[in-house]
């Protein structure tokens, strides 16, 4: 049986990636009426954790996602595995896919990430790189899912940054079948590329106004992401006009929802108005995490 990798949206068809997010919905609703949510699916099975960068959300929600599955899971950052002092992606997946049944990977490199997947015969899921974050639109899909249903045909605006989770927004363009706006400055547009990644449902704009004109979602993220602190304040300076605030988010339709993968930094790319207003779903955004990432997993270790 061929190993299942999650390294990016494109890895699961369009049904499987829909079958996930419902999956994670009916985990959340059986966790509410139960109590709990607990059951022994992933029963002695056990997932590493390889986080090179800090987290908040990613970590706590594998690590309660598989206590409630049943399973274990094992953490190590990039001083306690010997991938901080040397040893090659290649040989660290040889090893790990004799010991654990899966791994995730939080890398600031996408092709580091990809090594590892290619030498690895357990599941290698991507907990976000320097190119995508897709099990943070896992998580997207499904609030939007539960607050306002399907995001066929419906306009997406990203605000700000093209950074890792705005790629991953392009992928889910087109296997969700949304209209994707980016709203960003000159200097960081996404490459041409992008575009044709989504069959031609993304549009790049210098406006945020247009960009956020009757939109049913509008996303943004800090300006300034792991990694590129020594550019913080040129990225302040460039991406100061594309604040999300309550006068950005009036040009959006009356029932807009509001999101941000946090951390955020209140006063940079979203004011407190807004990230704390009526459009603002984060906190459950936030918490969603816990479920989608259940569901990814049993459906790449258990065929869910």
């Amino acid at each position: 049986m061929t190993v299942r990798h999650f390294l990016r949206l494109a890895d699961l068809q369009e049904a499987e990636l829909e079958r996930v997010v419902v999956r994670a919905i009916e985990l959340k609703a059986r966790r509410s009426a139960a109590g709990d949510g607990g059951t022994s699916v992933l029963s002695g099975r056990t997932l590493a954790l390889l986080f090179e960068k800090a987290s908040t959300r990613t970590r706590v929600a594998f690590e309660a996602a598989m206590a409630q599955l049943g399973g274990t899971a094992i953490f190590l950052s990039g001083q306690d595995s010997q991938l901080g002092r040397g040893e090659s992606p290649e040989d660290t997946a040889r090893v790990m896919s004799a010991i654990v049944d899966a791994v995730a990977i939080r890398s600031y490199s996408h092709r580091r990430l990809e090594r590892f997947a290619q030498h690895s015969s357990v599941p290698t899921i991507n907990a976000l790189t320097d190119a995508f974050h897709p099990c943070q639109l896992l998580a997207d899909v499904m609030t939007y899912i539960e607050r306002r249903g399907s995001l066929y045909g419906r306009t997406v605006a990203w605000v700000g940054d093209v950074n890792n989770v705005c790629r991953s927004y392009v992928e889910a363009a087109q296997r969700f079948h949304f209209r994707l706006r980016i709203a960003c400055p000159p200097d960081y547009r996404p490459p041409d590329d992008s575009s044709d990644l989504a069959g031609g449902q993304v549009e790049v704009l210098d406006e945020p106004r247009a960009a956020v004109c009757n939109a049913h979602l509008v996303v943004t993220d800090v300006w300034t992401s792991m990694g590129q602190e020594a550019e913080a304040r040129a990225r302040r300076a460039a991406l100061q006009p594309f604040q999300v605030d309550a006068e950005l988010m009036r040009q959006a339709r009356d029932d807009a929802l509001f999101m941000h993968c946090l951390p955020a930094h209140r006063g940079e790319e979203v004011t407190a108005e807004v990230i704390d207003g009526p459009h603002s779903v984060v906190w459950d955004q936030a918490g969603n995490r816990l479920h989608t990432q259940k569901a990814l997993l049993e459906f790449l270790l258990a065929g869910r």
